[in-house]
């Protein structure tokens, strides 16, 4: 789990006890074929310091994962994390399209995923992902309908399209079309941090 610490801009100042983010996903948040500092956890604690929140976002993201692949690791990152943690982004699914694994497998694996989050005190932020039309309308329909029924029943925040940046502009992927450049992540950062930072919890 890599662990960048960003500075914020000299104009800005950066206070109040630490808030620590687990990012908990797949290349989206691994930040694959990008540099080091260029991924999703790393923009993001950017973006928070340099709003004056003394964040520290923890890179939980591993290329290829399904969401049986983030439920098998999950109690090892779990139960290795570096003290209290405020906060934790879910974001998988998109492999489980790609591989065509079926919509309620995948819903089983994300709500076990909530349970063991939440179980530990945990709010949640949910990334959620939608299905391309090629798939089927009946396969849209239940991959597209997982995220807002688990964020419904496990009181999760949801952004209801992770994804939503590099659809709406696809310049903003790599060459493979499923992979957001560095200027995707910042769209992508810049559009969902005001509900990251919505779903913080309050200081002590």
């Amino acid at each position: 789990m890599q662990q960048i610490v960003a500075d914020a801009p000299e104009d800005v100042v950066v206070e109040g006890p630490e808030r620590v983010i687990l990012a908990f996903g797949d290349s989206l948040f691994a930040g694959y074929d990008l540099e080091t500092e260029e991924g999703y956890p790393e923009e993001l604690e950017r973006v928070l310091r340099a709003r004056g929140i003394n964040a520290r976002v923890i890179d939980a993201g591993v290329s290829g994962d399904t969401t049986a692949a983030g439920l098998q690791r999950l109690d090892f990152v779990l139960d290795n994390l570096p003290g209290e943690v405020d906060l934790a982004l879910v974001e998988l699914g998109g492999n489980d399209l790609l591989r065509g694994i079926a919509p309620e497998q995948t819903r089983e694996n994300l709500s076990q995923i909530l349970e063991k989050v939440q179980a530990r005190g945990l709010p949640v932020v949910l990334m959620g992902m939608r299905a391309p039309p090629n798939g089927g309308a009946q396969f849209q329909q239940q991959f597209d309908g997982i995220y807002p029924a688990l964020a419904e029943e496990y009181g999760a925040t949801l952004v209801p399209f992770f994804m939503r940046e590099l659809a709406d502009n696809p310049s903003l992927l790599l060459e493979d079309h499923i992979h957001p450049t560095a200027e995707g992540v910042k769209a992508m950062v810049a559009a969902q941090v005001d509900t990251i930072v919505g779903a913080l919890p309050a200081e002590d």
